[in-house]
């Protein structure tokens, strides 16, 4: 990856760093309420999907089906909710949320629903290490 890439101030601070994948920064949501990861693929200025080359695109796919898989490892999902918006923050970061039927937010979008509820610190240290080795970060 590009020694210029940097994590967008705004996603480093709603977030802890699971790790690497080949392609992506795994980051898992601040928020207790949902089961949440962010992958932001390491390369300095993207904005939109179609920024990455065709085999990029290929495993940011392969990235975000990992995560999904991971998430409903580790948290119960009714379904799998996943996004690139882009409206607040414009570098390129796909949301992979796994939802529950009931849960905070639904049946609306997790963006922007209600106020972030913080994991206890041995809560997030369990996801987090959970999530790291499911995924195989570096």
């Amino acid at each position: 990856m590009t020694a210029t890439f940097d994590l967008d101030p705004r996603l480093a601070g709603d977030t802890v760093v699971v790790g690497d994948l080949p392609l992506c920064r795994v980051l898992l949501m601040r928020d207790a309420r949902f089961a949440w990861l962010v992958l932001v693929p390491r390369q300095a200025g993207l904005v939109e999907v179609a920024d990455l080359s065709e085999s990029d695109r290929a495993m940011l796919w392969r990235e975000v089906d990992a995560a999904g898989a991971a998430l409903r490892a580790v948290a119960r999902c009714d379904k799998l909710n996943i996004g690139a918006l882009g409206n607040i923050v414009r570098q390129l970061h796909v949301h992979v949320v796994a939802r529950v039927e009931g849960d905070a937010a639904w049946p609306g979008p997790v963006w922007g629903s209600g106020n972030a509820e913080p994991y206890s610190d041995r809560i997030l240290d369990e996801r987090r290490d959970a999530l790291r080795e499911l995924l195989a970060t570096r």
